[in-house]
């Protein structure tokens, strides 16, 4: 094992942690457990979010993308930062003044709730359960290369890390543990990008010229198509990064935590340019690893998910020097951190799923939920999800196809959550039946789609019925005609258009959105 890298991973735990023990003082109501007691300001929930989005997958994953395929990981980029234009004009405001700790709160308020929540969780918890166990196998193979732990110990390790934030310190101990973290990947993001350019005199150009004499493509890897041949594919990815991230349930929850609308909009703007400035040292990264890694390192960069800690160890003064060890550990543990915040955001949202939309809402409606029992049921519901996660994890082993259960989680994020939630909001006809026929339309969709495509039908691209990685060229279409379709085959009635504009005034004006219960 490397001696350098454990305690850069040790530090990071142990941070962490303690902030979790802090949070955990101040979490006793189920307010403070699901949204901080609405009391994260906008500057903090912009970092928190862009602590959410900026995952091990963007920054090690687009910066392998980049470095393998050029444009194409750039576009991936542009479209994650697109889906927060999408979460201003759309979501934002109105998840703020609608609901209460859930995506399912929202679509409850004007529809049939038991149904309805049941739809929403379900699609919640498939979400969440792909990514959670996408993200557990990336930390396992993470800290398994750089540190020389075996899979199953590493992925031990994450889980329990992940479990002692949500179930001790709630939404708290999860907001500021993204905090913290975005803050080091932008430090560490900005090191390394300053690093970079001074190779090349800050000249961005002679970058790019490098980059591209040293791939095999020459200049077509500064264009389109390096990764896929088919334009299709590259469309098909970047729709589901743009609508995909804006319906994903981790994310939105975030504007439960904010005092008001006024919070939740400015919480966006503070994202989108920490996100903004993120990408742009990921591209910068991604090429210069390109440019500056000796020709041949594909294989040493594990398909490209390794590029970004390679080139600091090479920034750092190469392999055997001090500089190089420290670096590579740092940024290392910097990508650990990223793995441990989402997971455990990823985390509180099933939590909600089970304990506020199934059991109190869908099982229970009428019992009521006393403070103590809804706090004990949220903690018991997230270990139950994040042991089950792990379980998986190890079961399913370090060969999983990380990529398919990312391209999964947001497919069906973007048909069966993006469609309902959006006609939720602005179709005065749209109802109970419209939602159910959709969020499940959709959700089949997408899951029947990605099996018949190429990363799991056998043969590959060549042998497989459907031809698109991400069929959500296909399922949102398909999810908001299942929509439609449930609303206009089933008779139009007077109280779902009284709720809408029940819903409409509450979203728009915030009459009636939920109050701070902490400050």
């Amino acid at each position: 094992m490397n001696g350098t890298r454990l305690f850069f991973f040790a530090a990071i735990l142990i941070v962490t942690l303690a902030i979790t023990i802090w949070a955990s003082r101040r979490t006793t109501t189920t307010s403070e457990f699901f949204a901080a007691g609405r009391s994260v300001t906008g500057r903090q929930n912009g970092l928190a979010i862009a602590g959410d989005l900026m995952s091990a997958a963007t920054f090690l994953g687009f910066t392998g993308l980049i470095y393998l395929s050029g444009f194409d990981g750039w576009v991936l980029a542009t479209a994650a930062i697109f889906s927060f234009l999408l979460i201003l004009m759309l979501f934002a405001e109105r998840m703020r003044n609608a609901g209460q700790y859930t995506i399912a709160d929202v679509l409850s308020f004007r529809l049939s709730r038991r149904p309805v929540r049941a739809a929403a969780a379900t699609t919640t918890l498939v979400v969440v359960i792909f990514y959670l166990v996408a993200q557990l196998v990336g930390a396992g193979l993470l800290v398994r290369a750089l540190t020389g732990m075996s899979f199953v110990p590493a992925v031990i390790l994450t889980g329990v890390a992940m479990l002692g934030y949500v179930v001790f310190g709630g939404m708290l101990a999860t907001t500021w543990v993204q905090i913290v973290k975005a803050v080091m990947l932008l430090m560490v993001g900005a090191a390394m990008t300053v690093a970079i350019l001074w190779q090349f005199h800050f000249n961005v150009l002679d970058l790019f010229d490098s980059a591209a004499a040293n791939h095999p493509l020459g200049d077509k890897y500064l264009g389109p198509g390096g990764s896929n041949p088919n334009p299709l594919n590259t469309l098909s990815a970047g729709v589901a990064y743009a609508i995909g991230t804006a319906a994903l349930p981790h994310i939105l929850i975030r504007f439960f935590t904010v005092p008001d609308a006024q919070a939740a909009r400015r919480s966006v703007g503070w994202a989108v340019g920490l996100i903004g400035a993120f990408f742009v040292m990921t591209s910068i990264i991604g090429y210069g690893a390109r440019a500056l890694l000796p020709a041949g390192s594909e294989e040493a960069t594990a398909g490209g998910n390794l590029a970004a800690p390679l080139l600091a160890q090479h920034l750092g003064g190469g392999e055997g020097t001090f500089g190089g060890d420290v670096f590579i550990a740092l940024v290392s543990a910097v990508a650990f951190a990223t793995i441990l915040a989402v997971v455990a955001g990823l985390l509180l949202s099933a939590s909600g799923a089970i304990s506020h939309d199934l059991w109190f809402n869908v099982f229970r409606p009428n019992a009521g939920a006393a403070e103590r029992e809804g706090t004990a049921v949220a903690r018991i519901s997230a270990l139950a999800v994040g042991v089950v996660a792990i379980l998986l994890t190890i079961l399913l082993g370090d060969s999983l196809n990380v990529a398919l259960l990312v391209g999964l989680a947001l497919s069906v994020a973007a048909s069966a959550n993006f469609p309902a939630l959006v006609l939720c909001m602005g179709w005065r006809r749209f109802n109970t039946p419209g939602a159910l026929v959709g969020i499940l339309g959709g959700l089949a969709a997408a899951v029947v789609l990605i099996m018949l495509g190429p990363q799991v039908w056998p043969g590959g691209e060549s042998a497989a019925p459907f031809p698109l990685t991400f069929p959500v060229l296909v399922s949102i279409p398909f999810g908001f005609f299942c929509c439609w379709l449930g609303t206009v085959l089933t008779p139009r009635r007077v109280e779902d258009e009284s709720t809408y504009y029940e819903l409409l005034v509450r979203s728009q004006a915030g009459i009636g959105a939920e109050e701070p219960t902490s400050h």
